[in-house]
């Protein structure tokens, strides 16, 4: 009997899915991706602002003690600084990760204290915990080099389009010269849909400019550090970060070209039965 009702539920569930299918129109399908884009261009902006689970895992640079072999080169005037910087460092295992609107440290490998003030956070620390100011540097970095706007105008400018395509008509019943119902979707107004790809076009390029730009900062400066504290600091790239930013890209540019094959569709078929 038990088996017969999860049938039976699972059956009707089923059903239910199938009965909005027929409704379920094209610009639904691109505000559905529009959406989904947003929310993790919103998650980026949102990395290290708190230390609410996960947040403190989105970032874009981390930088943290750790002892290990120095890397070698004949461009070093004097390999042995590391001697110096190993002494300075000392015991410290503090961690410091960089985000959009905030700093998250770990100084003792527990719970993450996350501000968007540096000195709020270097004022928790002891002096021991952090004696190459890596909090400094991370500062440094969110305010020199991070920028976190054109991501901004890219999530209003995605929700524009949104609210754009929510106005395309879905299909509704008309009664034909014979006197018969049938359900009928009229074409979406052609200066709207042309709005609406040029704003999701120009919203796709700012995220490319700022993913670019956030990657390519985020590199440079985490193999500067690193090299600098040879031997005494390590530093990394934030992936899910990345991933965030290059699948909200993504998204964006697959709603931009299905916006521009449907304005494509719609012409030719209105010359072709106009």
């Amino acid at each position: 009997m038990a088996s017969e009702s999860t049938v039976s539920r699972v059956a009707r569930f089923q059903t239910g899915w199938i009965r909005f299918l027929p409704f379920l129109g094209y610009h639904h399908v691109l505000m559905i991706l529009i959406a989904v884009a947003i929310i993790l261009l919103s998650l980026l902006l949102a990395g290290c602002s708190s230390s609410s689970p996960l947040i403190p895992e989105i970032f874009l640079i981390s930088l943290y003690y750790k002892s290990y072999s120095p890397v070698p080169s004949t461009a070093q005037v004097d390999f042995n600084v590391h001697n110096a910087i190993a002494n300075i460092a000392g015991p410290a295992v503090l961690a410091a990760r960089v985000g959009y609107f905030g700093i998250c440290i770990n100084p003792d490998g527990g719970s993450w204290l996350c501000s968007n003030n540096a000195t709020a956070l270097a004022n928790e620390i002891q002096l021991d915990q952090d004696p190459l100011n890596l909090i400094w540097l991370a500062s440094q970095f969110k305010d020199m080099i991070v920028f976190p706007y054109l991501i901004i105008i890219a999530i209003i400018f995605a929700f524009i389009c949104l609210l754009l395509l929510a106005t395309f008509p879905g299909w509704h019943e008309e009664e034909d010269a014979a006197g018969s119902e049938r359900e009928v979707k009229p074409f979406p107004s052609r200066p709207v849909s042309q709005i609406a790809l040029a704003i999701i076009f120009i919203a796709s390029i700012f995220v490319l400019v700022s993913v670019l730009w956030q990657h390519t900062a985020s590199v440079a400066a985490s193999i500067i550090a690193q090299d600098f504290g040879n031997g005494s600091v390590l530093s990394g790239v934030g992936t899910t970060a990345m991933v965030l930013g290059w699948f909200s890209f993504a998204l964006l540019i697959v709603v931009t070209i299905g916006l521009l094959v449907m304005i494509l569709s719609i012409r030719v078929l209105s010359e072709t039965f106009g």
